[in-house]
C-alpha cells in the first residue's frame, strides 16, 4: 500500500506543484491554433480586435487615461517578449506583474487553463511573419 502512495507522490505531485513550463510555444499544431482562435475570440478580441490589430491609435491613452490594447499580429511589441512572460500576462494580468500598473489588461487564469493560454499564443503567433516568429521562438528558449 505504501508503494502505491509513493507511486502517486512521484507521478502526480510534480505535475501539481511545478509550474507549467514547456516553452517555446509554436504555431505548428493546427488543432491548438484553432482552439486558440476560439478562446481569443471569446476573451481577447473585444480589446485587441478580431483581426489582432489592436485598438486604433494603440500607442495613445484611452478616455480613462489607460494605455490602449496593442496589436498582437506582429506589428506591435508582443513578439519582443518570451513565451513565459506572455503566458503570465494572459494568466495573471499586467496589474499583478507590473507595479503601479494603470491599465485594463486583467488576468484570465480563473477562466482559461494553461493549455488554453498556450493555444491563444499559438493562434497569435500564426499571424506573425516568419522572421519575427523565429526570433520570438529563440528568446523563448532561454
Amino acid at each position: 500500500m505504501k508503494f502505491f502512495f509513493l507511486f502517486l507522490f512521484i507521478t502526480l505531485i510534480p505535475n501539481l506543484v511545478f509550474s507549467h513550463s514547456h516553452y517555446p510555444i509554436t504555431k505548428d499544431n493546427e488543432e491548438n491554433v484553432l482552439k486558440g482562435k476560439e478562446l481569443y475570440s471569446q476573451y481577447c478580441s473585444s480589446c485587441h480586435q478580431r483581426d489582432l490589430s489592436g485598438a486604433a491609435n494603440w500607442k495613445s491613452f484611452d478616455e480613462d487615461g489607460h494605455r490602449k490594447a496593442p496589436p498582437l499580429n506582429g506589428t506591435g511589441h508582443t513578439w519582443h517578449h518570451p513565451d513565459k512572460q506572455l503566458h503570465s500576462i494572459i494568466k495573471y494580468g499586467l496589474a499583478e506583474l507590473v507595479e503601479n500598473y494603470q491599465g485594463k489588461m486583467l488576468g484570465f487564469g480563473d477562466r482559461i487553463d494553461d493549455k488554453g493560454i498556450d493555444n491563444i499564443l499559438s493562434y497569435i503567433k500564426s499571424y506573425w511573419k516568419e522572421d519575427i516568429y523565429k526570433y520570438q521562438l529563440e528568446i523563448s528558449k532561454k
